[in-house]
């Protein structure tokens, strides 16, 4: 049975588990009625991990993280990596480490993977992809960084990049199929995922 957006999801409760407010203002623009959570766990790499694989594990473990909370959901997990000259580059949680990753950054192009997960917590099945999408950096001063870094703290941000405001005044050019992406939460693909659970927007 096809579900379109403007009716009810057949019991079923679209479930961001997530508590980013950019995540949540991008879910909202696809109209339909939805319930965020912070999913507990551990974003720690495994040793000799890989970007691509820690975006997978990590997006489906968040999902996975809020299945007793919802039986009848479909829950969307999401999980975002840096990499800047093939290494991970997470938070950075405080100042002097976004210092330091915006340096690195600095006149150099810095790739973004996006996990991205929907899990139907009824069957158990979950569908996870992973877009890729690269940023340009600007060479960038200390003043520039210092100023940024004050006017937008972006310490809970991969890369310590916040693309959706001043974070454009960082940018020479960017290169990716779907621009949401790099916000964290790849709209194009999820739409794409919802209708294969039968959740049609159009």
């Amino acid at each position: 049975m096809t579900i379109h957006s403007g009716f009810a999801l057949q019991g079923y409760t679209l479930v961001l588990a997530s508590t980013s407010p950019f995540r949540k203002n991008l879910l909202t623009r696809l109209g339909l009625p939805f319930e965020t959570i912070a999913p507990q766990v551990d974003e720690t790499p495994l040793v000799g991990e890989t970007p691509l694989a820690l975006v997978t594990r990590l997006s489906i473990l968040k999902a996975q993280a809020v299945q007793t909370v919802y039986p009848r959901g479909l829950i969307i997990g999401s999980d975002q990596v840096a990499i800047i000259d093939g290494e991970i580059v997470g938070k950075p949680h405080t100042h002097e480490n976004a210092v330091q990753q915006l340096s690195r950054a600095s006149g150099n192009t810095v790739s973004f993977l996006t996990g991205l997960c929907l899990l139907n917590s009824v069957t158990g099945l979950y569908q996870v992809e992973v877009i890729p999408f690269k940023v340009v950096f600007r060479p960038l001063t200390a003043t520039q960084i210092e100023n940024y870094l004050r006017l937008e703290q972006p310490y809970n941000c991969a890369g310590s990049f916040r693309s959706e405001s001043l974070g454009i005044a960082l940018m020479e050019a960017m290169q990716g199929d779907d621009p949401n992406a790099l916000v964290g939460l790849p709209l194009m693909r999820l739409i794409r995922l919802l209708e294969n659970e039968g959740v049609c927007l159009i």
